[in-house]
């Protein structure tokens, strides 16, 4: 344990640079009221616009963002406004399933499920809210709602790698087609791309019947050797042991989860932002401008996307290490030497579930190729069964949300699980 030792005050250090802010935030929280108040006569003055616009950025960038709420209450059902319920229909120690509920008024066509694995990667499973609402209309949709390790007393137990995997193979049996007769199809975003397709090999192995129809794997690192990118070159370079040593820390207390030790989310959100860092410091320089011009629905747009963008979770030490040394170190999948329950993954195996992969031309994250050595490496299913799509001009993010993938990217999803596994 000399290596938990070493960072047992680390993180405790960074709570107390956040609550050493607290007074700054809340004498700069009554300057921006004051300052935007019509009862000031200021307030309508270059020297106020500014005063409320310094105070609105500071109070944003020291602030601690909590778990954004999907929000969805309603979607267009052929013209139909359907009503929205969020419900939690299954439950373990670091990962909730939530169902997003259609209350049907009138009569309705089966519609396939479809179950959404959100990245376990620092941000919570909300960053997933626009993949959610394209599909609403026309599946029966669950997503995986990781939990925030901080929030796990140490008790509870740990999570790794392979509890990720037999998480992802009881929601398979959960959502089973035996259940209600209507196909199972899974989405993959980035990080889970990897343990959802170790989780369906493991079980074509097995024969089992409980497989999805489909898998859906979107900007995920399956072989990170294909067009490295500075995420994939620096893991490389470094080895699993350096981020043993300089990535994990104590979780202090009072939070449930004391002395686990984490791969903190503010280190993650760091490493992040430091790969655009001009481009975000020119969004906040923006959102200065247009709170100064009076620009609201500019600066609301910023506000939104931060509010999620900013908003992190802590990962267990043992998951984030598993995840380093076996996807971005080793290439274990990709080399057939990744094993489960003692098993090896033969991703030949897989034969039943149709596979499609989906990259972005500019993704800086999972490079091109990298999702696609997905179809290389399932020989053995049909090509009929199997789609590779590349949408140009689209980054990281813009490969599961914006305007292209819903236009774009959605509907091609959408056509080919309706041609694998037709109602």
């Amino acid at each position: 344990m000399a290596w938990a030792m070493k960072d047992s005050y680390s993180y405790q250090w960074h709570e107390f640079a956040y609550l050493a802010l607290a007074p700054a935030r809340a004498v700069s929280d009554v300057a921006r009221v004051w300052f935007k108040s019509p009862l000031n006569p200021l307030a309508h003055t270059p020297v106020g616009r500014n005063v409320a616009a310094s105070a609105e950025l500071f109070e944003r960038l020291t602030r601690r963002y909590g778990k954004p709420v999907f929000g969805l209450d309603e979607t267009t059902i052929d013209g139909e406004q359907v009503p929205i319920i969020e419900k939690v229909v299954w439950e373990r120690t670091f990962c909730r399933l939530l169902h997003f509920e259609r209350q049907w008024t009138r009569p309705h066509a089966p519609q396939p499920k479809l179950l959404i694995v959100a990245p376990m990667s620092g941000h919570y499973a909300t960053l997933l809210r626009g993949t959610v609402e394209v599909f609403l209309p026309d599946y029966d949709v669950y997503i995986t709602d990781w939990v925030d390790a901080r929030m796990v007393p140490l008790a509870n137990g740990g999570f790794d790698l392979a509890d990720y995997i037999d998480y992802l193979i009881d929601i398979f049996r959960v959502l089973s087609v035996r259940k209600d007769g209507l196909p199972l199809h899974t989405i993959g975003v980035c990080q889970p791309a990897v343990p959802l397709l170790a989780a369906v090999a493991h079980l074509e192995k097995l024969h089992d019947p409980d497989v999805p129809a489909s898998m859906v794997l979107m900007g995920g690192p399956i072989d990170t050797r294909r067009s490295p990118t500075a995420v994939n070159k620096l893991a490389e370079a470094r080895g699993s042991q350096w981020f043993k040593d300089n990535c994990l820390h104590q979780v202090p207390y009072p939070y449930p989860g004391a002395r686990r030790m984490v791969y903190p989310g503010f280190l993650q959100l760091s490493g992040f932002m430091a790969m655009n860092l001009d481009r975000h410091v020119n969004a906040h320089i923006d959102m200065f401008n247009h709170l100064m011009e009076g620009d609201g629905d500019s600066a609301e747009k910023h506000r939104e996307f931060y509010d999620e963008y900013l908003a992190v979770m802590d990962l267990t030490a043992e998951f984030y290490l598993q995840t380093i040394e076996t996807v971005f170190v080793r290439h274990l999948l990709p080399e057939g030497k990744m094993t489960h329950d003692n098993q090896y993954i033969d991703l030949s195996a897989v034969n039943r579930t149709a596979l499609m992969t989906v990259e972005g031309e500019k993704d800086d994250i999972s490079g091109l190729g990298q999702t696609k050595a997905a179809q290389d490496l399932c020989i053995n299913i049909p090509p009929k069964l199997k789609l590779h799509y590349e949408q140009a001009d689209v980054g990281h993010y813009g490969v599961f949300n914006g305007s292209r993938f819903r236009k774009i990217i959605a509907p091609h999803i959408r056509e080919f699980q309706a041609a694998v596994a037709p109602l």
